[in-house]
């Protein structure tokens, strides 16, 4: 059945007959059987009336397949600004006029202090981040230190988000016990052209296999709002399902002054607990985790994260814009029942 096909008959079905769809796709799932790409095409042309039914199941297979437990990470910028890439949503690209032009250095210290207070605030790990297309082989031995520093100091696990890497390099951050890499896909093979010209979506998709070789788990997620249709969507969704990352991050849109994306409009709240929710179907046994723009694009809604799915979520500030207080974020979770998950394994 077409698309157009599908939404019709969807259009038409009762509502319980709707709702007995859903959860008979969700008990597929719990039951080994991933969805097809056709059965995640119905999730995604659901209509509103339908998505509490969405969000119900989606939040009893997060706790079905990765626990009641609510997980938290934090990163810095270690290496900020004046990026030779032209990914056209980022602050940090020397080929924008934005506020994010100039370049700064973290010294190592100043990472291990982070690393700290982020463990302080109940974060299960600590990425650190550097801007460019990829780091050079000094980069990664002048970071290794820090890396095993914090690593070794029990309290949190450490992660990095470096750009494209070559074989070796994946292979030296496997030696230094790295835990995760966080390497977004960001949008569809299809998308991504009018997104970065500056590198590929191959450029990408190697470096996470170099990783996976290397014995480095795998953080590779997506950035929604960029103009991407539910294709799209779907396409990056399956692609991640296929690497089986242990991290998905959701990232959402914040559309900065001086990118090419500034006029962007950002998703509505239920758009976003809708694509949170689908890449649960899509994706049961990861770690799903609200990133970026949650604030400006969930607004009242992001507690809603995890009844549509999500497990996980970043707690502190981002790259270039400011998050809310962790006390917040706490306060969040214990609101609603929840528990943070207090183990770190390094």
């Amino acid at each position: 059945m077409t698309a157009a096909g599908r939404l019709a008959a969807a259009t038409i079905m009762p509502d319980h007959q709707m709702a007995d769809v859903i959860a008979s796709l969700a008990r597929q799932v719990m039951s080994g059987t991933p969805p097809s790409r056709g059965q995640a095409e119905l999730l995604a042309d659901l209509d509103n009336e339908h998505l509490l039914d969405l969000f119900g199941w989606a939040g009893r297979l997060r706790e079905h397949f990765v626990g009641p437990q609510v997980r938290c990470c934090s990163i810095v910028a270690a290496k900020a600004g004046r990026c030779p890439e032209d990914c056209a949503f980022c602050s940090q690209s020397a080929h924008y006029a934005t506020p994010g032009q100039g370049l700064t250095h973290r010294q190592p210290d100043e990472v291990f202090d982070a690393a700290m207070e982020a463990a302080a605030n109940g974060a299960e790990c600590f990425g650190i981040v550097n801007s460019g297309y990829g780091p050079t082989d000094e980069e990664i031995e002048h970071w290794g230190p820090t890396i095993t520093r914090i690593r070794q100091s029990g309290r949190i696990q450490v992660c990095a988000s470096l750009g494209v890497l070559t074989q070796e390099q994946a292979r030296r951050l496997g030696e230094l016990a790295l835990r995760h890499y966080n390497h977004n896909l960001q949008t569809s093979r299809r998308h991504f052209g009018r997104i970065v010209t500056t590198h590929t979506y191959d450029d990408r998709l190697r470096t996470l296999l170099y990783l996976k070789e290397a014995g480095v788990s795998l953080c590779s997620g997506a950035l929604f709002g960029m103009g991407e249709t539910w294709a799209d969507r779907l396409d990056l969704a399956f692609e991640l399902r296929g690497l089986n990352p242990d991290v998905v991050p959701i990232n959402f849109l914040v559309p900065i002054a001086g990118t090419p994306l500034e006029t962007a409009v950002p998703l509505e709240p239920m758009l976003c607990l809708k694509i949170i929710a689908v890449y649960r179907f899509i994706l049961p046994r990861q770690q799903i985790r609200i990133a970026g723009g949650r604030e400006v694009n969930l607004r009242d809604l992001q507690s809603w994260i995890f009844l549509a799915g999500a497990d996980s979520f970043l707690i502190g500030n981002y790259l270039t814009t400011c998050g809310r207080a962790a006390q917040e974020d706490h306060r969040m979770v214990r609101d609603l029942g929840l528990a943070m998950r207090s183990e770190h394994a390094t």
